[in-house]
C-alpha cells in the first residue's frame, strides 16, 4: 500500500508540490547569504515565473539595485518582500556605481534586477559587473526568465547558433547600416523593437535581409502572449498594416540559406540583364534581390550603373 503522500501526488492533488516547493524555500532562507553581486532573473510578464532561488535572494540581499523601484516594488510587494531598494539604471549608473561596489567591499549582498527578465541584457549592468569582478569581489548569476530565450525557442528557427543583436538604431540609415552587418551572420538572429518603429525596421530587414522566415513574439508570458511566422516581407506588410500596437517586441530571423557568401557584382548584373528582357525596371531590381537574397539597394545602384553604361 502507497503511503499518503504518493496517494496525494498519483491522485492529482497539488498539495504535495506546494509543500515541497516550501521545504526547498524554507531550507534556503534558513542559510546565510554570502557577500557579493546577484544577478537575479525576475518575470517578463507572468509572476509564476520566478524561481525559489531568486526569492530567497531577494529577501536576504542587503540590498536591491532596480532598474525601476516602482516598478519592482509590484513585484516584491507580491511575494510580501520588504529589502532595501535603490535606483540603478542608465542615467544614475555613473553616479551610484561607486556606492554599490562600497557597498559589496564591505560585505554586504547586493541583488540587481532589471524591470523584467536577465539582467545585463540590454541594460547597463555589464559595466556594475566588470567594476566588481576588476575590485575582486564574488558575482553571482541566479539564472531565469528571458524574453530573448523564451522568443527564440517559441519561434520555430534554428537555435543551434544565434545572435542577440538587441535593439536597432532607431533612424534608417544608421538601422539600414547595421542590418548590413548582420546579413551575412551565419546564425538565427534575435532582436528587440519598440511598437512605433516595428512596421519600418520589418520592412528595412525585408529590404536587406531578404524574404528569410521570422518570427515576431508579443506579451509574451502573459495573458495576450502571441507568436506570429512568416517571412519578413510578410510580417512587414501585416504589421504597417496594423492601427494599435503597444509595448516592445522580439524578432527572430531565420540565418541566411546556404552559402553565406554574397553574390559578386557581376553575377547580379547578369541576372539582372535576364530580368530585364521580362519586366519593368523595377520589377527586375525586386526579383533580382528575392532571388539572389542580396539588397534592393544593391541590386538598383548595380541596375543603374549598367543604364548608364
Amino acid at each position: 500500500m502507497q503511503d499518503r503522500k504518493d496517494d496525494r501526488w498519483s491522485g492529482g492533488d497539488n498539495t504535495l508540490p506546494v509543500l515541497r516547493a516550501g521545504e526547498v524555500l524554507a531550507e534556503l532562507l534558513e542559510r546565510p547569504l554570502a557577500p557579493g553581486l546577484y544577478l537575479v532573473a525576475t518575470p517578463i510578464g507572468n509572476l509564476g515565473d520566478i524561481s525559489l532561488r531568486a526569492l530567497s535572494v531577494l529577501a536576504r540581499a542587503d540590498l536591491i539595485a532596480a532598474e525601476d523601484t516602482r516598478h519592482s516594488k509590484k513585484l516584491l510587494s507580491h511575494f510580501g518582500l520588504r529589502g532595501e531598494l535603490t535606483p540603478y539604471h542608465e542615467h544614475n549608473a555613473e553616479k551610484e556605481r561607486p556606492r554599490l561596489i562600497a557597498r559589496l567591499s564591505a560585505g554586504q549582498s547586493v541583488a540587481l534586477i532589471s524591470d523584467a527578465g536577465t539582467p545585463l541584457v540590454s541594460d547597463p549592468g555589464y559595466k556594475l559587473v566588470r567594476e566588481a569582478l576588476d575590485e575582486g569581489l564574488t558575482v553571482t548569476s541566479i539564472p531565469g526568465p528571458s524574453a530573448a530565450l523564451a522568443a527564440l525557442t517559441n519561434s520555430g528557427l534554428p537555435t543551434d547558433t544565434f545572435l542577440f543583436a538587441g535593439f536597432l538604431p532607431p533612424k534608417s540609415g544608421p538601422r539600414r547600416a547595421r542590418l548590413e552587418e548582420l546579413k551575412r551572420v551565419p546564425a538565427t538572429l534575435v532582436l528587440f523593437e519598440t511598437a512605433p518603429r516595428l512596421a519600418k525596421s520589418l520592412a528595412d530587414m525585408a529590404d536587406l535581409l531578404g524574404p528569410r522566415d521570422a518570427a515576431i513574439a508579443k506579451e509574451l508570458t502573459k495573458l495576450h502572449e502571441g507568436v506570429t511566422r512568416g517571412r519578413l516581407d510578410q510580417l512587414a506588410a501585416e504589421m504597417a498594416a496594423e492601427d494599435a500596437l503597444k509595448g516592445e517586441f522580439a524578432i527572430v530571423v531565420a540565418p541566411p540559406a546556404g552559402d553565406t557568401d554574397a553574390p559578386s557584382d557581376a553575377t547580379i548584373e547578369q541576372q539582372f540583364v535576364q530580368a530585364l528582357k521580362l519586366e519593368s525596371f523595377r520589377d527586375a531590381v525586386r526579383s533580382v534581390a528575392e532571388v539572389l537574397n542580396v539588397s534592393r539597394t544593391r541590386v538598383y545602384e548595380l541596375g543603374l550603373k549598367l543604364k548608364r553604361d
